[in-house]
């Protein structure tokens, strides 16, 4: 894909993950925590942790779980979350993130995690990665709890470009599907198309033109098209991937995650209101501790930036060790499906889609 050597398994046949230590709100030692917590659960892993090796090194060596496990890449600047895109594209270099990209670019890593500035991370990716050839726009993809059976859905673009035309949105259904079928093993993806009402005629010209595009190439790309849905059918059992621009999926997100905290927060005060309130919240503890580990964002921290030649996961800004693990696992997970090559395949086929030929065989296999 980029040209270089695959050595993203080191000597001792671990898949090794690239991972930014710095630009997230809590700072290198949650980094740090969330790697020896993915180390304790998989012995398949190793790591290249970038950042100042000077800070770095003390941190690493309080967890014994990452001895041989850890190779420090020593980076002294740090893109922060004020940092535009555009001045990190210039002045990037020699900065953690840009290490971090540098590291599945040269084939060293089977994948990228960072908990740093969105933006910078999807310029700098694209910048040293570059895009997969036929993919005008990059996406963001990320896992929305769900009441599917596999107890999440796939929805994308959720910010990579706040613009996306008909041949984008297919585009986005056929990296969604793939994405669906690496994390998940999901065959046969139903895919929805976001808008304002489910009726045909409803939206604008462009949702109308993808509409009439993902439909006619559903059955030729292995998925079933159930055509629009709608902001409710994000969190239900109807489809599997939502597609939609960057701009609404975005909105969408920070809409969800705001309605989530504002449960937690009601649900705290309405058991904390009285002294029976109390004694009930401690009846109902076991289910409590299930709706809570249910809806915890953490268990499925991490957007994927789908269309680049590598796999690179944006693990939220204000993750805890928790999320940090959640979004190496992720990253770990695609890397041994061997996704990002899978996705290429895909990708490819869109060409041929577009024109009425059959989908490559590698692009059709259910696996992908």
């Amino acid at each position: 894909m980029t040209g270089k050597p695959d050595q993203s398994a080191n000597k001792s046949g671990r898949i090794v993950i690239s991972v930014d230590a710095m630009g997230g709100d809590a700072g290198p030692a949650e980094v740090v925590a969330g790697l020896a917590m993915s180390a304790d659960k998989n012995p398949n892993i190793g790591f290249l942790l970038h950042g100042p090796e000077a800070q770095l090194k003390p941190l690493v060596a309080k967890k014994r779980i990452l001895q041989g496990r850890v190779e420090i890449r020593d980076a002294q600047k740090v893109v922060t979350m004020e940092d535009k895109p555009s001045q990190v594209m210039r002045n990037g270099k020699g900065t953690s993130m840009w290490s971090t990209i540098e590291a599945v670019k040269q084939g060293e890593a089977a994948g990228a995690v960072s908990c740093g500035n969105t933006g910078a991370l999807m310029a700098l990716s694209m910048l040293r990665l570059r895009k997969m050839p036929g993919v005008n726009r990059p996406a963001i993809a990320i896992l929305w709890p769900s009441r599917n059976p596999q107890g999440f859905n796939v929805m994308l673009d959720v910010g990579a470009d706040v613009r996306a035309d008909a041949q984008d949105l297919l585009q986005y259904a056929l990296m969604g599907t793939s994405y669906l079928r690496n994390s998940m093993d999901i065959a046969r993806p139903r895919v929805g198309l976001l808008n304002v009402g489910t009726e045909e005629h409803k939206g604008h010209a462009e949702l109308k033109e993808a509409h009439a595009l993902i439909a006619e190439n559903a059955e030729k790309a292995n998925f079933d098209f159930v055509g629009f849905v709608e902001g409710s059918d994000i969190p239900g059992d109807a489809v599997d991937v939502i597609v939609t621009d960057g701009f609404t999926g975005n909105v969408a997100i920070k809409t969800g995650e705001g309605t989530a905290s504002l449960i937690r927060i009601a649900l705290r005060e309405a058991f904390e209101y009285s002294f029976l309130s109390k004694i009930a919240a401690l009846l109902a503890m076991t289910s409590l501790r299930r709706l809570s580990k249910r809806m915890d964002p953490r268990r499925v921290n991490g957007g994927v930036f789908l269309g680049l030649n590598g796999t690179v996961v944006k693990s939220h800004g204000g993750a805890d060790a928790t999320g940090v693990s959640a979004a190496i696992k992720l990253a770990f997970r695609l890397a041994e499906h061997g996704f990002a090559e899978k996705l290429a395949a895909r990708v490819a086929s869109v060409v041929e889609l577009t024109q009425d030929k059959p989908v490559p065989q590698d692009a059709e296999h259910p696996s992908q």
